[in-house]
């Protein structure tokens, strides 16, 4: 079929509901994304299908399958929508303001730094929407394959080629336990020691586990006293309430650190150092918002270093209220 014939017979509609199909590998789960019943998406894949006068997903059972014509679908309108999207911020950009949306996933630990990003950020931008979705370490890289967002945040990234990432902050593990307890009266303790005392930990797929049972396979320290809790700040309350003792990123207690409510231990090969890091497929190709962000992050970076590494202080005032623009 000749692209005139494409060009009249697509819509924008169709490729929206196409890409929120392919993504989610189902019609029902792209209806609930775009609002849509799901007699309309199956609608939509329908007219798009005799448009191109190919098959796009085929249904075996309940499960959907993508077909060759989908995936190579999919990369055209990747470039398309990144295309409209450039045309917005081109406009906005004659008109004096910068529009758009930031769509972000971070794993829970980077919780203490994406904040601080996005707060300069917005100030900078204020028209522009911001989306954050916190989650574990796999599902960041579930969400990071499936491509469901503009950027993940995230420590421990795979060695990927296909992978784009960007060092941001370091992230340093430290091992706490709560004042009075038994090893801070020891010389010099151990990973064995500390694995005595019952360890509080995450979830399996957290990343904070993941890199603290790494050292501990690497040390030959089994772990058979653990307790798990669903969230770093359940886990510090629980060595603040003498449950156990556990690994956390320092930025998650410095506070506590500071006032003495937790100490941390020098152990062998403590801290565990990881650095956060901005991650997308290289195959899709950043929106120009998210291209905004990873230029502004990289020409503060410097100073958001400065301010982390620092004792806990107020971050300095970028001069604008956390309000509303009122358009006049």
């Amino acid at each position: 079929m000749s692209s005139p014939t494409l060009l009249n017979r697509l819509t924008f509609r169709q490729l929206q509901v196409f890409q929120a199909v392919h993504r989610q590998r189902s019609y029902s789960r792209a209806a609930e994304q775009l609002g849509l019943t799901q007699p309309a998406v199956s609608a939509q894949i329908r007219q798009l299908e005799q448009a191109l006068g190919q098959p796009l997903f085929k249904y075996a059972g309940k499960t959907l399958h993508v077909l060759p014509a989908a995936d190579t679908l999919a990369l055209s309108t990747r470039e398309i929508f990144g295309q409209l999207s450039r045309l917005q911020m081109n406009l906005s950009d004659i008109n004096g303001k910068i529009t758009g949306q930031l769509n972000l996933a971070a794993v829970s630990s980077a919780q203490y730094i994406v904040p601080y990003l996005l707060a300069r950020f917005r100030a900078s931008y204020p028209d522009i929407h911001v989306r954050l979705k916190v989650c574990n370490r796999s599902q960041a890289l579930e969400r990071l394959a499936e491509q469901q967002d503009d950027l993940v945040i995230m420590a421990m990234v795979p060695e990927d080629e296909r992978l784009a990432v960007m060092p941001i902050l370091d992230n340093e593990l430290v091992a706490v336990v709560w004042p009075e307890h038994p090893l801070l009266d020891m010389l010099s303790p151990t990973l064995t020691d500390f694995a005595r005392h019952y360890v509080l930990m995450r979830e399996p797929g957290s990343g904070v586990r993941n890199a603290f049972e790494q050292l501990a396979a690497y040390q030959k320290v089994a772990l058979p006293h653990c307790i798990e809790l669903g969230t770093n700040e359940a886990i510090k309350q629980g060595v603040m309430a003498h449950l156990g003792v556990a690994v956390l990123p320092r930025l998650a207690v410095q506070l506590e650190l500071e006032q003495g409510l937790l100490f941390a231990l020098s152990l062998p090969d403590f801290p565990i150092r990881r650095a956060w890091c901005t991650v997308y497929q290289r195959e899709r190709f950043p929106t120009p918002v998210a291209e905004l962000f990873l230029r502004f992050v990289r020409e503060h970076l410097t100073e958001y270093q400065r301010h982390f590494k620092g004792p806990s202080s107020p971050l300095p005032s970028h001069g604008v209220a956390c309000l509303p623009m009122l358009s006049s």
